[in-house]
């Protein structure tokens, strides 16, 4: 009874679970991305893995069952081992039809060159079949892309970038160690200033001043810029450094991203006002346009 209620559980997994990966798989928008959606790689894994398993099940039963007719018959296990071996034999036979050594002479073609000679076999019906498989490929392949203007790869791979494009522009408007010059926006929240300012003083005083008067560094509390103002420009600035061959290193392989969005915005707030010792303006008046 036991096996019984096995058998039918094995052939119910069977014949429901395509319906069931459909569904599954319909739920997703990218259902092969393992990385995202795991569940129907899962149950596909699983659903092969079972079917497998049923094979190795029912080639074992096929086996114990020849053994037991063997045995009724008086059929040693050399000879089922034998009846086995020729059975292989049969098989690879139809899979390949090619000629034994000793039917060789059957399909030796006339000419040779250097004692070598050329047998006339047959294709191999696997090959032949991987043929044929191959022109209704491109049968299909012709009618969908040539006749009912289907997307072309270039389409394809242009869509699939503008996607990736804008899924990444998406993150980096959330991620704030991804931020760059194009997504770059002026803070003005005070912690984030706070953290700025706590920047400024461990890595920039020493050329700008505590008040951003200048001494080595232009002063930043004026309306002259030598790179350009505004929170991008100051941002990439901090970032890639100042002029070649002199000015300011980049900062970009010691500070965040986060962290020099933060203290550019304190720079910026740092406008207008009156340092101590404020150093002789440099470069040009910049406007935000």
């Amino acid at each position: 009874m036991k096996k019984y209620i096995i058998a039918i559980v094995s052939v119910l997994y069977i014949v429901t679970m395509p319906f069931v990966f459909t569904e599954i798989s319909a739920s997703y928008e990218k259902p092969f991305d393992i990385l995202e959606n795991p569940l129907p790689s899962f149950v596909l894994l699983s659903f092969v893995g079972v079917l497998l398993m049923l094979v190795w099940v029912l080639i074992v039963a096929m086996k114990k069952a020849q053994a037991l007719e063997d045995e009724k018959n008086g059929v040693s296990p050399e000879e089922s081992t034998n009846n086995f071996n020729v059975w292989v034999s049969q098989l690879m036979q139809k899979w390949t039809k090619a000629k034994s050594i000793d039917k060789e002479e059957e399909i030796v073609l006339d000419h040779n060159y250097d004692g070598i000679k050329e047998l006339d076999n047959s294709l191999p019906p696997w090959w032949v079949y991987m043929f044929y498989i191959t022109i209704i490929f491109a049968a299909v392949y012709l009618l969908r892309y040539h006749v009912f203007d289907g997307d072309t790869q270039e389409v394809e791979y242009n869509k699939a970038v503008a996607a990736a494009k804008a899924d990444l522009d998406a993150y980096k408007k959330t991620a704030k160690d991804l931020i760059d010059v194009s997504t770059v926006t002026l803070l003005t929240d005070e912690k984030d200033l706070a953290r700025g300012k706590a920047v400024y003083n461990l890595n920039c005083v020493a050329c700008h001043a505590a008040d951003g008067g200048g001494t080595i560094g232009p002063n930043l509390t004026d309306e002259y810029w030598i790179l350009g103002g505004g929170i991008k420009n100051v941002f990439k600035t901090v970032s890639e450094g100042g002029r070649d061959g002199k000015g300011m290193v980049a900062w970009n392989k010691t500070l965040k991203p986060a962290d020099i969005q933060k203290v550019s915005s304190y720079i910026l707030s740092l406008q207008g006002t009156t340092p101590a010792n404020p150093k002789k303006a440099e470069g040009e008046i910049w406007k935000e346009q």
